[in-house]
């Protein structure tokens, strides 16, 4: 008799702790958790991440979880910044950058510059002087000026040009979850980043790293800008304002490398062309060159044939054995890399 009460404690014990379980469940991790797919934090370069470490977060749609904490100086270890704005129009490409726009890479040499007049069939075009001597931005004064909303006429006609040692001193730091959480929805990334706010609030720069349209009582949000972050630690940003550089008669290249700098944000990407770390796949997948904000990876456009996978959902991701879910990114005349998120992000 004594054993069976013994028997019958035993399992009222392991029913009690597993509804306590589930109660806890239910405040914090009740979402799809995509173990399958952790983030590998040792892919990170270590020369070019200060640090990386494990830390409690909450996510987006108020799920508990752990992410890792990089710690960045974004200055890629793996190739060179630069050159963005060419100095004469008898330069060569080597001598300056690239433009992205409706699709196409550019180069920036000397008679892209020559050319600009007729490449936007306005004759207010003229970003040279008499001698060829085109006009740059030459100081971090010029490049805060040149990169503001409201840029003045007398940086009309310019090449907005920041240098690395303007940034020199700035860090980020990103939080991704570890194990990726699906969302129920995909949050769309169409209206984030770039240009002035949907509410009328002015970002700090043209590029809308500046305060939110909205923000919670305790401060946290989401990065709004930031779609992933490179092996290197340079982080994928939103597309840049192409419209909004050009419609105030400056030019703001990006280096072969698909990044350029300014003070806010330091050196970002706004295209993936190939130079910056990749991680080759075995089975000719494309390679992988990072992770999203959501912790999900970030893979090239197209696999070791030139082909890209034909069941990209919304976000640019699929499933595959090997991978799990993952993104593709768009081509990098796109000025973007994906469209969604699939999962929930950190808030920071």
């Amino acid at each position: 008799m004594k054993l069976i009460i013994k028997i019958v404690q035993l399992i009222s014990l392991a029913l009690i702790t597993v509804l306590i379980t589930n109660c806890k469940s239910n405040t914090s991790t009740d979402k799809v958790i995509s173990s399958e797919v952790q983030v590998d934090s040792s892919l990170f370069l270590k020369e070019s991440v200060l640090s990386i470490t494990k830390t409690p977060c909450t996510l987006s749609d108020g799920t508990i979880t752990e992410c890792y904490e990089i710690v960045t100086n974004s200055t890629p270890q793996d190739h060179q910044m630069g050159p963005w704005c060419p100095k004469s129009i008898d330069d060569d490409a080597s001598k300056g950058g690239i433009w992205l726009e409706n699709g196409e890479v550019y180069d920036v040499d000397g008679d892209f510059v020559k050319n600009m007049a007729t490449l936007y069939n306005d004759s207010k075009w003229k970003m040279y002087d008499e001698d060829g001597i085109i006009y740059r931005t030459k100081t971090i004064e010029e490049c805060r000026e040149a990169a503001n909303p409201n840029v003045g006429v007398e940086y009309e006609n310019f090449c907005v040009e920041c240098l690395p040692s303007y940034v020199a001193d700035l860090t980020q730091t990103y939080l991704i979850p570890i194990s990726p959480v699906k969302l129920d929805q995909p949050y769309s990334l169409e209206s984030r980043g770039g240009g002035p706010r949907a509410d009328g609030h002015p970002p700090v720069d043209r590029e809308g790293n500046g305060p939110p349209p909205e923000r919670p009582e305790n401060g946290a949000r989401p990065d709004f800008n930031a779609r992933g972050l490179a092996f290197n630690g340079v982080r994928f940003d939103a597309p840049a304002p192409t419209n909004a550089i050009l419609g105030a008669y400056t030019l703001a290249p990006f280096d072969d490398a698909g990044g350029h700098i300014n003070l806010n944000a330091g050196y970002h990407y706004h295209a993936a062309t190939g130079i910056s770390t990749q991680i080759k796949q075995e089975d000719g997948h494309a390679t992988m060159i990072g992770y999203a904000m959501d912790g999900y990876g970030m893979y090239n456009q197209l696999d070791e044939n030139g082909k890209e996978p034909t069941d990209l959902d919304d976000c640019r991701g699929h499933t595959d054995e090997k991978r799990g879910y993952h993104y593709h990114v768009a081509a990098a005349g796109s000025n973007s890399f994906i469209n969604c998120f699939t999962g929930a992000t950190a808030m920071n």
